[in-house]
């Protein structure tokens, strides 16, 4: 069986699928207030054809983890039955979702009885006016009874991503790890990327991990820890001595492409082989097409053989890719 090796010698394991480009939140660094003109349906995968690539990745090209994304991937009426088929193949890819958490009260049982080994929830603050300017919904207390819901379903670790922004919740970030810590989730602060669909992302506006560790050190004791970080995007840190950890993903300013072992499928069936790529490979024509596994498997592995060996955001060239994050899959 031959993966998903690129020119560089990166080899794919890890796939992300996006479920929907909608969402029920609206943060400002995400999308408009008015939202986004979403995918059309006859355009995105049906529950079968999601099952079917992802088997493709699973049984033929070696993928060993699944994580489901969106927009909001709770939004997916399908979500717990695709859970379910995933979960069932083999070999067993570790199967995980990234949501809001806004649903998780109403689902994280059964999502849990699917199979699904654990969640990533986005919280960027813990003050209720804050969050409803962020996210234009008041929305917190459903998002931190999502949090406790997934942990008392058994989805653990559950983990947390928060993104920072200069001047809009930089002041938090103690505050988001000591509730972290409270509760038992993992925290993880990533830096804010360009990839909202207005394009205003502006570097100096950026909150860099350096700063995170730096405001983080002013209420903790950081050391680095002795886990080996292989391919994780998070460089991980003892907390007071551990055994506690916070995770500071650096995407920007510590890029770890180099190490990078993702795919990633959008709702609309097209392959991406890096988060920023401008271009996408088709595998939904194929599929509905009739084409068959190992023709399929010959395509993923033509889009990842061309992967760039970095994001370039450094670069004057760079370009922000087309799609925004909402419709990419995070």
């Amino acid at each position: 069986m031959s993966g998903l090796t690129d020119r560089y010698g990166r080899t794919a394991v890890d796939l992300r699928v996006s479920l929907t480009d909608r969402c029920n939140l609206r943060c400002t660094y995400c999308m408009p207030a008015e939202g986004l003109a979403w995918l059309p349906k006859t355009t995105l995968l049906t529950d079968d054809e999601v099952v079917r690539l992802v088997s493709v990745a699973v049984e033929e090209l070696g993928v060993r983890e699944v994580r489901f994304t969106g927009g909001e991937p709770l939004l997916r009426p399908g979500l717990t039955e695709i859970v379910a088929r995933t979960t069932a193949l083999e070999p067993r890819p570790r199967v995980s979702i990234t949501t809001n958490g806004i649903g998780l009260t109403r689902t994280a049982a059964a999502l849990e009885a699917a199979g699904l080994d654990r969640v990533n929830v986005s919280l960027d603050t813990l003050r209720p006016e804050r969050f409803k300017e962020l996210s234009l919904r008041d929305r917190l207390t459903d998002t931190l009874d999502g949090l406790a819901a997934a942990a008392e379903a058994g989805l653990t670790p559950v983990k947390i991503n928060t993104v920072l922004m200069r001047g809009v919740n930089d002041d938090e970030a103690v505050d988001l790890l000591a509730f972290a810590l409270e509760h038992g989730y993992r925290l993880r602060f990533i830096e804010q990327m360009p990839l909202d669909a207005q394009h205003g992302w502006r570097r100096d506006e950026m909150v860099t991990a350096e700063e995170i560790l730096a405001s983080l050190r002013a209420a903790y004791t950081l050391a680095p820890s002795d886990k080996p970080r292989g391919a994780a995007p998070a460089e991980e840190w003892l907390v007071d001595g551990g055994p506690a950890t916070v995770g500071v993903i650096g995407s920007v300013t510590r890029p770890f492409c180099g190490d990078c072992d993702r795919t990633r499928l959008t709702a609309d069936g097209q392959v991406r082989a890096c988060l920023f790529a401008t271009t996408e490979t088709d595998l939904r024509g194929a599929l509905r097409a009739g084409a068959a596994n190992a023709e399929l498997a010959d395509l993923w592995r033509g889009a990842m053989r061309a992967k760039k060996p970095g994001h370039d955001i450094d670069d004057p060239s760079f370009l922000q890719p087309p799609r925004p994050m909402s419709a990419i899959g995070g």
